[in-house]
C-alpha cells in the first residue's frame, strides 16, 4: 500500500474525494495516513477526522509562504505517519503555501497537485477569474507533478470544462471542481498502481 500525506488549507473538498474514493475501493493500493494543514481551523481538518485519517497542524501566521524552516516540520510529520520520500505520494488539496525547493527536491516526483485551469494555461491564484478575464471559450482543471516552479511539473491529466456565457467565478468554479473531484482520484489510481511513466516533461501510459 503506498502512503499518502494530503496537505489542506481550505474546506477539503478534493480531500474528501480521494478519502471516498479509499472508502469505495476506486483506490485499492493507497491509503492516506496523514492530513496536514496550515490553519488550525481548516475544514479539510474535520473531514480528515470524520475518515479516521490523523490530522496534523501548524498555523503558519506571519511565516514566509516559501521557507524550508516551516517546511521541515511538515516533512517530519508526513515521515512520522511512513509518508518517505521514496515510497510515499503527497497531494496538495487546495494548499495555500509554496513549497520549498529543498521539499520538492526530497520527494521527486512524489509530490502532485491539482489547479483549477488547463495548464500552462493560467497559473496562480485565481485561475477561474483569469480564464474569464481573458475571455477563453474552454477552461478546465489539471493533476500535475510539483516541480520548483509553481504550476509548472508534468502533466498526468487534464479535463477540460467550457465556459458559458452567463458564467460567474462562482459557476466555472463550481464545475470545474466537480471535475477536479474526478481526475484527482483517477491520477492517484494510475500512480498507485504503476500504470504511468515519465518521460521528460511527458507522463506517458505504461505499455
Amino acid at each position: 500500500m503506498v502512503p499518502i500525506g494530503v496537505l489542506a488549507s481550505g474546506r477539503g473538498s478534493n480531500l474528501e474525494a480521494v478519502l471516498d474514493a479509499v472508502d469505495n475501493h476506486y483506490l485499492t493500493k493507497c491509503e492516506v495516513k496523514i492530513v496536514f494543514s496550515n490553519r488550525p481551523n481548516a475544514p479539510a481538518l474535520e473531514i480528515a477526522r470524520k475518515h479516521h485519517v490523523e490530522t496534523v497542524t501548524l498555523d503558519d501566521k506571519g511565516v514566509p509562504k516559501k521557507n524550508w524552516d516551516y517546511d521541515q516540520n511538515t516533512v517530519a510529520a508526513l515521515q512520522s505517519c511512513g509518508v518517505a520520500p521514496k515510497t510515499g505520494l503527497i497531494v496538495l488539496a487546495g494548499y495555500l503555501r509554496i513549497l520549498s525547493e529543498q521539499f520538492v527536491d526530497l520527494y521527486p516526483r512524489r509530490i502532485i497537485n491539482v489547479h483549477p485551469a488547463l495548464l500552462p494555461s493560467f497559473p496562480g491564484l485565481e485561475a477561474q477569474k483569469q480564464a474569464l478575464d481573458h475571455g477563453v471559450k474552454v477552461t478546465g482543471c489539471t493533476v500535475h507533478f510539483v516541480d520548483r516552479e509553481v504550476d509548472h511539473g508534468p502533466i498526468i491529466l487534464q479535463t477540460p470544462v467550457a465556459i458559458r456565457d452567463d458564467d460567474t467565478v462562482e459557476t466555472l468554479s463550481s464545475r470545474i471542481l466537480r471535475e477536479e473531484h474526478r481526475i484527482l482520484p483517477e491520477a492517484l489510481r494510475l500512480l498507485t498502481e504503476d500504470q504511468l511513466k515519465v518521460d521528460g516533461r511527458r507522463v506517458l501510459f505504461k505499455n
